[in-house]
């Protein structure tokens, strides 16, 4: 009998979320493959706390120090360590015990994070797109030089990694990222100016959290992707194609040089790209449904409409000029979501307010993490001013 296999220590930075919260579902089915160290929330301490009392981590992070009592008096007789703030965010996980980084928090925090756990040589399973949107080629740079693997967990990424695990030495032709479309896939623009953000939280397919769900009805969670799928697969801009795909049951493709395709298929259920993610390069049993062909007689295609829904073609903008511009495309988009669930600007006004950063703020050709940050605030400070 060889000596039992060493549980994989887990950190899920963001475990209140959607992502993190499917993340321990999938740690439940295999409690004899994962260990939970680290849970970290923003503002969701009950949730968090609830978390930690169930898995026993070694440690957890409350993001709003406002919470860091509440939190720390729930778990101190847990023998629990509670830290807050940004920083204990970004230093927890350099932890010995930990294997694997999950990031699943939402938009730029993630970027700092990921960077200190690449540079301590840790796993990365990354559901934060916006890190590689942000910093893409200072990321992938260094996760070639600490020897991390940065293993995709969108369930796009996650399908264009499994067709080509096995194909090491077979160049990628084109990648195909399929999208659902979004809710208002079809629509014209006149038809886009009175929608409210009750109609855009609603999507076809997923279950995900307000953000992305957004990101989704305006495609720039698609375009948010192509960038993402440009740094993790190291293809250039014009081998990357997006197809509207309504069922969501094909997740992306990968074409080869000889022409044959590969394609993932599945339900829409994040948790086997998570536990792809968590448990490569096995597979892992999982009870989760099946896809049944015949409960779907029909898989169609179309191309996207760029011209209703700019930002997807802006997101190709911002990598085809590179530099900081997709960093500044993400702070834009950001400031924008966030003012749209408020009801300050319009559906259509998403868009308007990228375009403008993407022209007003100052472009930097080779930029450093200090350049990005810098970035990120210089942006969001001028979407603001355009709101207003």
């Amino acid at each position: 009998m060889g000596e039992e296999q060493k549980k994989r220590g887990i950190a899920i930075l963001g475990s209140t979320g959607s992502i993190g919260t499917q993340t321990l579902e999938v740690i439940d089915r295999h409690t004899d493959k994962f260990e939970v160290e680290v849970l970290t929330a923003q503002n969701n301490a009950d949730l968090l706390i609830r978390q930690a009392l169930k898995y026993k981590p070694n440690t957890v992070v409350i993001g709003n120090e406002s919470l860091y009592d509440q939190v720390f008096e729930a778990l101190d007789s847990a023998n629990i360590k509670v830290y807050a703030g940004q920083n204990a965010l970004a230093d927890v996980v350099k932890m010995e015990s930990i294997d694997i980084v999950l990031t699943a928090l939402v938009g730029y925090s993630g970027l700092v994070p990921t960077i200190n756990a690449i540079k301590a040589g840790k796993d990365i399973a990354l559901a934060n797109k916006e890190t590689l949107v942000v910093a893409g080629q200072l990321v992938t740079r260094l996760a070639m030089e600490h020897r991390c693997n940065i293993l995709p967990v969108d369930s796009e990424h996650s399908a264009i990694f499994q067709c080509i695990v096995g194909e090491l030495n077979n160049p990628i032709e084109k990648i195909i990222l399929t999208a659902s479309g979004g809710p208002f896939r079809g629509q014209v623009r006149d038809q886009l100016l009175q929608i409210k953000k009750e109609q855009a939280l609603k999507h076809p397919n997923w279950d995900m959290g307000a953000k992305i769900t957004i990101d989704s009805a305006t495609l720039m969670n698609k375009g948010l992707e192509v960038i993402e799928a440009k740094w993790l697969f190291g293809v250039k801009l014009d081998q990357i194609e997006v197809v509207v795909h309504p069922q969501s049951i094909i997740h992306s493709m990968v074409q080869f040089e000889d022409g044959s395709i590969k394609a993932q298929l599945g339900l829409p259920d994040m948790r086997l790209p998570i536990q792809y993610a968590l448990s490569f390069p096995e597979r892992f049993k999982s009870d989760f449904p099946r896809f049944d062909f015949i409960n779907y007689p029909e898989l169609t295609f179309e191309k996207p409409d760029t011209k209703t829904f700019r930002n997807l073609q802006l997101a190709f903008d911002a990598i085809d000029k590179g530099g900081n511009t997709p960093c500044i495309l993400n702070a834009a988009n950001e400031i924008a979501v966030a003012e749209f669930l408020q009801d300050n600007i319009g559906f259509l006004e998403i868009s308007d307010v990228i375009a403008a950063c993407m022209q007003k703020v100052s472009y930097i050709s080779e930029p450093e993490l200090d350049d990005y940050i810098n970035t990120d605030i210089e942006t969001r400070i001028i979407a603001k001013e355009l709101i207003k």
